[in-house]
């Protein structure tokens, strides 16, 4: 729920600060449409702001929120489960609360353990705090990066905001591409904590950036506080006698009360529900613990390739679920639903999904809900992507035979989810003794994208490398000595996940319509567990999720529980005559030669060569690569709107 946003000036504020503090958040204001909260320092330079987004006490939660003194100041962005059980807690021990929102519990957290106060802390969420004592503000992400949070240092101070339209919003934040950047975005692989934005950072999930005042301004550091710690192949000699009977019925409980906790609201609760085991799950396990009908919310395509309804609509049926099914048209997809889900992503997309689920949430919210809970995160938790399987075959030979016997890709994917020829990057193999395969597709879009580039910008990236940035931007002490699996599954979350999967297929397009989606499968408590989980049983016999699809078979049905795993992708635009014309519309208008020369990024014969091959290409695979960078390069041109 709600959006963030804020500034910690060098000089203290003056009458014009007020309104460009206002202006900041009212840039967020699909985020929290219910009513704004202000709070100014004048003589320290402080300004936070709040867009709230009612979910949870309708009546007294307004931010920002203040502590018994009034030393500490909080703003939040998300949720904060398992609050009462923590407010009973800290009742008992003297402190008093002046609400009932889940969001006050931070500030007495943090009064009583410091930075420790994050190991309490369990949901999804981006906060501000100001300690008025320690003459500190600390910026908190999540441990996934469910929630966004950016902010930057310039000559003037530090500012912040759940978005970058709130920080643009602000005219001492000047707006520009970062040329490397702008590379990642082409490609689709961005480098954990940066934006498409010169000097704008996004704060790493699972981090704190704590900003002190000195002489001379401001000094700041940015520290891990969670991370994803698959154990050692040594270390899972501890857990070799555990029956795989056991392991799923940890996994039963532990997502079980990961559900229970995000079906926690005092609005109704909904579930998005595809044709895959992780929303149905999700739809499942709700409609067990809610006594009335669960509202379910399904997309459906035309083209039959990409189109999961026909079982979505079988397991709304078997958890007796109220399933709405939006239909989605081919020119949908594209036009000002497309421009419009890329304001709000703002980043590029390979795929119009996004831009489905952008209007899914806008049906979400005529149909009056406000929080969903979703399926995100189940195959980066239980292995469940194809690119996984494909690391195991190449270089797992002890289960390569079984899964290479048994497991069948779907054609459709080749060249823009798997590669249609082996990659390798000497970055990815010294830090993973291999190059895993998802990072293999996008590595194939690399000299394609630099070629489309102006010559300004091709010489101010020089000979940077974006794969070998991505490589060193992860943590190789949590590569060093692990499971073939866990690697490849360590080097997505820490990147496809935020950037992707919780960006454009997450928080952005729903909160375009003050949505909020709850990911249950991201709860900590069942990330810890899955890691420890025996790369043997998340993916076995060439079954992926295995342990996910027993723990959950007597919830689903049989022809879902046997279903290959399908990546949930809308049609892309060569599969239908309305969407090529629908493409080919926004092409002509954002890359004709005078746009592109607005946007200072592209060279306009550059892309006109590339356009006319991509148009000539009649190979699937290329034509698939060729696609996405297509639909990344009009994103890029779009951006410009900023």
């Amino acid at each position: 729920m709600c959006g963030i946003a804020g500034f910690w000036l060098k000089a203290p504020l003056k009458p014009e600060d007020d309104k460009r503090l206002a202006a900041m958040a009212q840039k967020l204001h699909h985020r929290g449409p219910d009513g704004y909260g202000y709070h100014t320092d004048r003589r320290r330079g402080l300004g936070m702001a709040h867009a709230r987004l009612s979910i949870i006490d309708l009546e007294t939660g307004s931010q920002p929120l203040k502590n018994h003194d009034g030393g500490c100041i909080l703003t939040v962005n998300g949720e904060f489960y398992d609050y009462k059980r923590i407010r009973s807690q800290l009742n008992l021990q003297g402190h008093r609360f002046t609400t009932k929102s889940d969001s006050e519990i931070a500030l007495p957290l943090y009064e009583r353990d410091g930075m420790d106060c994050l190991k309490s802390l369990r949901g999804e969420f981006a906060f501000a705090l100001f300690d008025g004592k320690r003459e500190r503000l600390i910026l908190v992400r999540d441990r996934f990066g469910i929630k966004p949070l950016f902010y930057t240092l310039n000559e003037h101070g530090l500012l912040y905001g759940s978005e970058v339209k709130a920080l643009f919003a602000h005219p001492q934040v000047k707006r520009a591409f970062d040329s490397q950047a702008i590379v990642h975005q082409l490609i689709q692989t961005m480098v954990p904590g940066t934006s498409a934005f010169k000097d704008i950072r996004a704060l790493k999930p699972g981090h704190y950036l704590i900003v002190e005042r000195d002489k001379d301004g401001f000094r700041f550091q940015e520290k891990c506080y969670w991370d994803m710690d698959f154990p050692t192949i040594e270390e899972r000699q501890k857990d070799q006698n555990t029956a795989p009977e056991e392991w799923i019925e940890r996994v039963r409980e532990s997502l079980s009360e990961a559900v229970r906790h995000r079906l926690e609201a005092d609005v109704p609760v909904g579930c998005y529900l595809s044709g895959g085991i992780d929303s149905c799950s999700m739809l499942g396990l709700s409609s067990a613990m809610q006594q009335s009908p669960v509202k379910a919310f399904t997309i459906s395509f035309a083209h039959k390739a990409y189109d999961e309804s026909a079982i979505a609509k079988l397991m709304a049926e078997r958890a007796g679920a109220d399933q709405e099914v939006l239909h989605l048209a081919a020119d949908e997809l594209y036009g000002d639903n497309y421009i419009r889900t890329l304001w709000h992503a703002e980043r590029t997309f390979y795929n119009t999904l996004g831009v489905a689920k952008w209007c899914m949430s806008r049906r979400v919210h005529e149909c009056g809900y406000r929080v969903v809970v979703t399926g995100e995160g189940a195959d980066e938790m239980f292995a469940g992507y194809p690119t996984f399987k494909h690391d195991l075959m190449a270089h797992d030979p002890e289960n390569a035979a079984a899964i290479r016997k048994k497991m069948q890709f779907q054609k459709v994917f080749t060249g823009s989810i798997l590669p249609d020829q082996a990659q390798s990057h000497p970055a990815f193999d010294r830090i993973c003794g291999f190059t895993p395969t998802w990072m293999q597709t996008w590595m194939q879009t690399w000299p394609l994208a630099k070629e489309l580039l102006n010559d300004a910008r091709r010489k101010d990236i020089g000979d940077y490398d974006p794969i070998e940035a991505i490589a060193e931007s992860l943590d190789a002490s949590k590569l060093e000595g692990r499971h073939v699996l866990d690697k490849g599954q360590y080097t997505w979350i820490k990147t496809m996940l935020e950037c992707q999967i919780l960006n454009w297929g997450g928080d952005r397009v729903d909160m375009a319509h003050s949505m909020e989606s709850r990911p249950a499968f991201l709860d900590h408590h069942l990330a810890e567990l899955a890691c420890r989980i025996p790369p043997s049983l998340r993916i076995k016999d060439g079954v992926e999720k295995w342990v996910l699809r027993e723990a959950m078979k007597n919830i689903l049905p049989r022809k879902l529980y046997e279903r290959q795993k399908f990546a949930f992708m809308a049609p892309p635009a060569h599969t239908q005559d309305k969407k090529r014309k629908a493409l080919d519309l926004l092409l002509d208008t954002y890359l004709n030669p005078e746009a592109i020369e607005k946007t200072d990024v592209f060279d306009p014969a550059r892309i006109e060569a590339f356009l006319s091959g991509w148009r000539a290409d009649t190979a699937e695979a290329s034509s698939a690569r060729t696609r996405s960078s297509t639909i990344s390069s009009v994103s890029r041109s779009c951006t410009a709107i900023f």
